[in-house]
């Protein structure tokens, strides 16, 4: 009787190991990513579907049974971890599209691992450890023999893969038409969601509207907004040069902010003092970042639901800014020190229209600071540039794209301008200040620069940071209580997406702080109304920002798919509408009835529309094929 009992236990051995194994790694991801965790809510949620797999191993693995054990293990350890690190970063759920972003880590490798919680790694321990015991062949037929290979009972096997995979459907069924992807996963549970998105997108096909159907009249209802017969500001600009300055990582609350008595940005808070300075302003991008906010700002669509825009339209014909600049006989070019392969950028130019690009190629390896030249060498070797355009007597268009505050922020020291107190040293906050602050001056040295050439008092000048720096969910407990003393209050969700953006016009208006809520899409036609471009062949999804106050912005990405911001509060789905949460603009904004179901419907139809227009525009003929 004991050898039998031995036996039976010896069956059992890979199954109750792995199982083991993984509930405790099933619980260190639910603590890293959900904000709330019901002590049963993993073991209910995840196990099934790991004893599913377990199950099939024991039917279809007689042979080298440890080896796909540890397989399983390795493959459910990547989707856990990929989980936590991704939430880390962007604040939402990982999905396999993620993997077309496999060829952009290797680049951003030191924004990553400085995400990378200690106690995240505890995750692969157990593959560390077997793996150290399989590298020398003794110890690997211990191990082999520890497990006892021999298969459980068919019946028993069955009852239990019967039962598990009920389970999963139990778990994944009623919570299929979740809109909050955080709330999804949690509900069905991180493998169960995971295997969900891949069958649910590869067995349904997006429903598109007819192109003929889209018009700018039934985007103007939806958006809830009459533009005005005689626009204000329409055409005061007209024939300047248009110079958009994409700041990396700037976020709104950097203007006007001073920690001890330092002041971080002067340039920019004169710059938002004498000009016109939109602070309700936010990010609209997506998984591309910097590259999306390229994409939104000149062609005023929103960004694809799954996808960077470089990745996912660049292949399109797309109606853009460079192209109606080119069309008043401007010259069009854009600057970046980082090389044009990077997210794609150099077919997305060619895509939008640009007539030329300038990358690291141009800029060479002077001063690099992280991808590439530093601020400094970006505006220096720009301004020589942008004289010889003026010179050749053509008004110009030109977006220029800062990177030295990029992400992790770990600028080299010598590059300092402040020094700031104990509590801001070694950590995230107090380096994306520093890093912001020498942003800061850069520009300062640019515009300084411009004068002098005589560009600037001739140009219209754009500037709006690209996206968040400080995401809340990368932050420590006392990165959180930085900007609690910062704000004076909770750092929260839409204090992570404000951006500023500025207008410098000189001659067309006073210096004028608007309160009206605006975003990245609603930059090309706010430029295009100062400049005097008609828009009546270009559909565009965002507004004239000097000529609206009420404006609907649907959000995607970083936030829950549901998400929008309205001229009052930013709208965040739990499950669906009726369960969601609102935050209010104003800081003494009220809590209650400052968004509608039918803001939140008009939102994702918005989204609908931009995703069917751009998908069915002609696909873009590529010079090769032409020659």
């Amino acid at each position: 009787m004991p050898a039998l009992n031995r036996i039976r236990l010896g069956n059992i051995k890979p199954f109750v190991f792995f199982t083991f194994i993984l509930i405790l790694k099933t619980y260190l991801a639910w603590i890293a990513i959900f904000e709330e965790m019901p002590p049963w809510g993993p073991l209910l949620k995840e196990l099934p579907f790991i004893w599913a797999l377990f199950c099939l191993i024991e039917w279809f693995s007689s042979k080298r049974k440890i080896g796909v054990y540890l397989t399983v293990n390795l493959i459910v350890t990547g989707i856990f971890f990929a989980a936590m690190m991704y939430h880390k970063y962007y604040g939402v759920m990982v999905t396999y599209h993620a993997l077309q972003q496999v060829n952009q880590v290797t680049a951003v490798s030191n924004s990553v691992f400085s995400l990378l919680a200690p106690y995240y790694l505890l995750i692969f321990l157990d593959i560390v450890v077997i793996g150290f015991w399989l590298f020398r062949k003794k110890r690997a037929e211990k191990l082999k023999a520890f497990f006892n290979l021999k298969s459980l009972r068919t019946g028993i096997v069955a009852t239990v893969f019967g039962i598990s995979v009920a389970l999963c459907i139990f778990n994944v069924w009623p919570n299929r038409a979740s809109m909050n992807e955080i709330k999804q996963a949690e509900q069905m549970g991180i493998l169960n969601y995971e295997t969900y998105v891949i069958f649910s997108n590869s067995s349904k096909k997006e429903e598109l509207v007819d192109k003929n159907e889209i018009n700018q009249t039934k985007i103007d209802q939806l958006k809830g907004v009459t533009p005005p017969a005689h626009p204000k500001y329409f055409g005061q600009a007209k024939g300047k040069n248009l110079i958009i300055i994409q700041m990396e990582s700037f976020q709104n609350f950097l203007i006007d902010l001073k920690i001890d008595g330092q002041e971080i940005t002067p340039v920019m808070n004169k710059l938002a003092k004498e000009n016109m300075y939109f602070k309700h302003f936010y990010q609209m991008v997506g998984q591309g970042n910097t590259s999306d906010a390229e994409f939104v700002v000149n062609t005023s669509f929103y960004i694809p639901y799954n996808e960077a825009a470089t990745q996912n339209y660049p292949d399109k014909e797309l109606p853009s800014l460079p192209k109606l600049m080119k069309s008043a006989g401007y010259d069009t070019a854009t600057f970046h020190t980082n090389v044009v392969d990077f997210w794609n950028r150099g077919e997305l130019y060619k895509a939008i229209g640009f007539d030329r690009y300038y990358d690291q190629e141009f800029f060479g390896q002077e001063d690099t600071v992280f991808f590439g030249p530093s601020d400094e060498v970006l505006y220096k070797k720009t301004a020589e540039e942008l004289d010889k355009m003026q010179q050749a007597g053509k008004p110009f268009y030109t977006q220029v794209i800062s990177m030295t505050a990029h992400h992790p922020f770990t600028m080299p020291h010598e590059k300092d301008r402040i020094t700031l107190p104990e509590r801001y040293q070694d950590n995230m906050v107090g380096d994306y200040i520093r890093s912001q602050n020498y942003a800061d001056y850069a520009l300062g040295q640019f515009i300084e620069d411009l004068k002098r050439r005589g560009i600037w008092d001739n140009s219209v000048v754009v500037i709006y940071g690209d996206h968040l720096g400080l995401p809340m969910y990368s932050l420590d407990k006392h990165g959180l209580e930085l900007m609690h003393e910062i704000y004076g209050r909770d750092y929260g969700y839409i204090d992570m997406i404000n951006i500023p953006l500025i207008i410098s016009a000189p001659g067309v208006s006073a210096p004028n702080t608007f309160e009206n809520v605006g975003g990245q899409v609603d930059i090309l036609p706010t430029v295009a109304n100062l400049m005097g471009i008609s828009l009546d062949q270009h559909l565009h999804f965002g507004q004239d920002i000097l000529n609206q106050t009420y404006n609907l912005l649907p959000q995607r990405y970083y936030l829950p798919s549901g998400s929008f911001l309205n001229d009052k509060a930013l709208f965040m789905p739990g499950v669906w509408y009726k369960d969601g949460t609102q935050y209010p603009v104003a800081e003494d904004g009220v809590s209650q009835a400052l968004t509608t179901e039918k803001e939140y419907n008009r939102a994702l139809e918005l989204l609908r529309l931009s995703d069917s227009y751009v998908q069915q525009l002609p696909d873009r003929v590529k010079a090769e094929e032409t020659e």
